[in-house]
């Protein structure tokens, strides 16, 4: 058990650095940095110059490796050799999209996007492997474990489609509800997985309180995602940061006006959590997690989105709602232990 827990701990890790580098992505306009999947202009490390995607003669070429010819992106057919002079016939157009930019900053900022959730990927596969171990003792551990194995998949090939689609609107967002399921996958496996088995018998009015404020701070996020691809329109459209929350509609006040609800119903989860220790440090996380989000939300609505706000408020977002996972797994997944009055 001591190995799989250390392994959700670790898979649970690397899902945030997999968001927050993703925010980044997001956040410099790199989501296009690299024109194909999984490869980057058809190479497994991409070129750091403009010159390497360039047509060169006397030079080889491998099957599926990208130039840019006349600011578009064709693909070598087959494995060869190039003459003196660049021959058509050799080469295919790229037909998923017509991005042919290259801009090494963003190219690395991407593929190093990519590294993390490949990496992301291997403490998950261990963890499915050594669960099956003890399928006939614990299926439910075994039954997590692909769960979570299969949404690293999804969303491998989801993010495969945003870059196929050049960034389609909404798929960011699918994409972002497809890491808060991992999350949750993972918070609750850790729970299964836990020794020391302690529980609290909290009301159902208490239950019934933090599944509303789980609900309303997941429709808190889904907002905000939905803002920050508006954003995104905003800034590829040339406008100027100051300028841009006089560009966001109906969705940027409502996410910004439901905070006050969030708060509310926060304050109110501490108020009724107080008689229940084993709660009590998530909900003071929580506490903390949302008070640095409001001034955040402020710094992103009077303070001319800054940059550093951007990846920052999405981040401490997904923390909220893990804690929102991890309070939920404690007064709600039945597991044997000693009770608290």
């Amino acid at each position: 058990m001591k190995t799989l827990r250390r392994l959700t701990r670790i898979e649970l890790v690397l899902i945030y650095l997999v968001i927050l580098a993703g925010s980044v992505v997001r956040m410099t306009g790199s989501g296009m940095g690299c024109p194909d999947w999984p490869k980057c202009f058809g190479y497994l490390i991409p070129p750091t110059e403009r010159t390497q995607l360039e047509w060169k003669p006397e030079h080889s070429y491998k099957s599926g490796q990208i130039i840019i010819v006349h600011e578009a992106l064709r693909v070598a057919k087959s494995d060869f050799t190039t003459s003196g002079n660049y021959e058509p016939q050799n080469w295919a157009p790229y037909t998923k999209h017509d991005y042919a930019h290259f801009n090494p900053f963003h190219t690395w900022t991407e593929y190093i996007n990519r590294l993390i959730g490949a990496l992301a990927g291997v403490p998950m596969f261990l963890l499915f492997v050594f669960s099956m171990f003890k399928i006939r003792r614990k299926p439910i551990l075994a039954l997590l474990s692909f769960a979570g194995l299969f949404m690293l998949g999804f969303e491998a090939w989801l993010g495969k489609l945003v870059v196929d689609g050049n960034l389609i609107p909404g798929s960011i967002t699918i994409h972002m509800l497809g890491a808060l399921i991992l999350i949750a996958i993972l918070l609750l496996l850790l729970r299964v997985l836990q020794d020391n088995n302690k529980v609290s018998h909290v009301s159902t009015r208490f239950n019934v309180l933090l599944l509303l404020v789980l609900v309303t701070g997941l429709a808190q996020i889904i907002w905000g995602t939905q803002v920050r691809e508006q954003v995104d329109h905003l800034n590829e459209a040339g406008l100027m940061r100051n300028d841009w929350v006089n560009g966001l509609n109906w969705q940027f006040y409502l996410h910004r006006s439901f905070s006050i609800l969030v708060v509310v119903l926060h304050l109110t989860l501490f108020y009724l959590g107080r008689r229940y220790p084993s709660l009590a440090p998530g909900i003071k996380g929580l506490l903390a997690v949302i008070l640095m989000e409001i001034i955040l939300g402020i710094a992103l609505s009077y303070f001319g989105f800054p940059k550093w706000a951007q990846p920052t408020h999405l981040l401490l977002a997904t923390f909220m709602f893990g804690l929102h996972i991890h309070l939920a797994t404690i007064s709600m997944v039945p597991v044997r232990g000693r009770k608290e009055q």
